[in-house]
């Protein structure tokens, strides 16, 4: 039986279905004010806290002076380390060792160490933003005065901020529980295999590179409020987050409670889905401190905090190599790719998704790789967008650009030459990743087409003409869309002519009321949803699920009313 196209193989779409524009839906709320970002939410009898942060990559903490500050007009509180300690608050609860068997490059016997967080450590400061005290006051402008008079005596000690240099021997270590800076040290692939393949190699192209760090910058710096609920013995922290069910398990085991005892809630949130996902210090030091106050106490950070003290993304540096034969043909792939974590251990994942699909859309009979990760004396990295995997595009993609202008290869023909072929899925990369389905030529060809590939020299000579320079490149992308193994996913189709849809996603500008609603139109007797709710996020396995506020979407048949026209209250829960 011959293959049929992905691309082609739709016969009929909804008229206001997957892929056709319609106007968003949530846009009229938001524009007019009816949102609640992270900023928004107030409580009565609320404190403000402000955080003292390091000024050095690596320093040891002598003696925190708070005298000053607590003598500060409207101060209740100037809490330190010491005091976290003394109240038996832990390190951070993350998972950074990968948990989806789908996608297992990073196995836990590859781990060496993981590196702990506290949320204010005591004893010194890994990495500048890394907060050494926090000042409860009455209001905002009185935590930050205070703030400048606490007075911190610091011991500097050698840092090292860099990946390959954090892996040298002689590097500065940053944890005395561990050996080295390498905390991840994994191989891939069958290296006898890519030896044989590039022992008959016509041509051999290489590259190093080093993928910089990002930083978030959202719309709106994060936010936290933190309540302390003595009767029932729960927290609630309202966050400004994107990863609802990472901070309850994380506020949660810093706090030495059960998740059961910790509700995190969010509302909208103003942009930057990946830096948002992970717990924060700050948000554990919230519900802290309202424990400790007796009050709820809010923190809302500045945007040099964020530049500090956000996750970063990225920091990747790689080394790879790319065998062809004299036709063109992939024979084999190595790389040595290594990961930057930060001073703390918060996900393992770029490495591990970059790893698991670094050959991407292109069959390469013989790989291996050699993944490491260290800490290093910078803010912690996480998952950031589509965690790993532009990596590993933009190296395998330039392999391929770099043999094309060496040896004489047309850069489309080299890519649709080596593309999977839709006949052979599924299909299982050298890493033994599975793809269930893809025609990357026909995506291939429709892009080529689409961009009028073939009449670009001549709107190149147009406009040298205008001594304007045009440049033209192609590349193919691959995403790893199996996340956690397991989520939630509700509908409920009601007999009043309206459905239900109930997500464990949380939107951070993505327009889901409106993209959730194209998937459930099929037919032209649906129109798009009359209104909104949040609701519970499911719990399917422990570690493995955002436990986030979700998306409740009603739809009614055309000319039908909603019937009721009741309104549910806004809420989204993690607990």
């Amino acid at each position: 039986m011959s293959a049929v196209s992905f691309l082609s193989s739709r016969t009929r779409l909804a008229p206001e279905g997957i892929g056709k524009p319609v106007l968003r839906q949530e846009d009229s709320r938001l524009l007019t004010g009816g949102g609640c970002y992270s900023d928004d939410v107030n409580l009565p009898g609320q404190a403000y806290t402000c955080f003292v942060r390091s000024p050095h990559a690596h320093a040891r903490i002598v003696r925190v002076d708070t005298a000053a500050a607590l003598a500060a007009p409207g101060v209740i509180a100037v809490l330190t380390g010491r005091d976290a300690a003394a109240d038996g608050v832990k390190p951070i609860t993350h998972t950074p060792v990968p948990a989806n068997p789908h996608e297992e490059v990073i196995r836990p016997r590859d781990v060496l160490f993981v590196a702990p967080h506290p949320p204010m450590p005591a004893d010194r400061a890994r990495f500048v933003g890394a907060i050494v005290a926090m000042v409860v006051a009455d209001t905002p402008a009185a935590a930050r005065d205070a703030a400048e008079r606490v007075v911190v005596d610091w011991e500097p000690l050698p840092a090292v901020t860099g990946s390959l240099a954090a892996a040298a021997p002689d590097a500065p270590i940053l944890w005395a529980e561990a050996k080295s800076n390498v905390c991840v040290d994994t191989k891939a692939g069958d290296p006898a295999a890519v030896e044989r393949a590039f022992a008959r190699a016509a041509h051999v192209v290489r590259f190093e590179t080093w993928v910089q760090r990002v930083t978030g910058v959202p719309m709106e710096p994060r936010a936290a409020v933190g309540v302390w609920d003595a009767p029932s013995g729960r927290y609630t922290v309202h966050a400004g987050a994107g990863g609802l069910g990472r901070t309850q398990t994380g506020v949660a085991g810093a706090l030495g409670v059960p998740e059961s005892a910790v509700r995190v809630t969010a509302r909208e949130v103003g942009g930057n889905f990946g830096t948002r996902n992970s717990c924060y210090a700050e948000f554990v030091l919230v519900a802290w401190a309202a424990r400790r106050l007796g009050r709820p106490v809010k923190w809302t950070g500045e945007r040099r905090e964020a530049f500090m003290a956000d996750y970063g993304g990225r920091d990747l540096a790689v080394r790879a190599e790319l065998a062809l034969d004299a036709d063109g043909t992939f024979l084999g792939f190595r790389s040595a790719n290594t990961s930057n974590v930060g001073a703390h251990a918060v996900s393992f994942n770029p490495l591990n998704k970059g790893m698991a699909i670094a050959t991407t859309v292109y069959h390469v009979p013989a790989v291996s790789m050699h993944g490491r990760a260290v800490v290093t004396n910078t803010s912690p990295t996480t998952p950031y967008r589509s965690a790993g995997r532009p990596e590993v595009m933009f190296v395998i993609e330039r392999l391929i650009d770099l043999a094309a202008r060496r040896h004489g290869f047309d850069r489309v023909e080299l890519r649709r030459r080596n593309l999977v072929p839709s006949s052979a899925m599924p299909y299982r990369n050298g890493f033994g990743v599975v793809y269930d389905s893809g025609d990357y030529r026909a995506a291939l060809d429709r892009a080529v087409e689409l961009a009028d590939w073939a009449g670009f020299e001549r709107r190149r000579a147009e406009a040298r003409r205008r001594r304007r320079y045009r440049g033209i490149g192609v590349a193919n992308y691959l995403e790893l869309n199996t996340g956690f193994p397991r989520e939630r996913a509700h509908i409920t189709v009601r007999p009043e002519g309206w459905v239900e849809l109930v997500l464990g996603t949380l939107s951070s500008g993505q327009g889901h009321a409106t993209s959730f609603a194209q998937l459930l139109v099929g037919s032209d007797r649906r129109e798009r949803h009359a209104d909104r709710r949040l609701d519970a996020g499911g719990r399917a396995g422990r570690h493995r699920v955002f436990r986030t506020a979700v998306h409740g979407e009603r739809y009614r048949p055309l000319g039908r009313p909603v019937p009721g026209g009741r309104r549910r209250g806004a809420r989204g829960r993690a607990a």
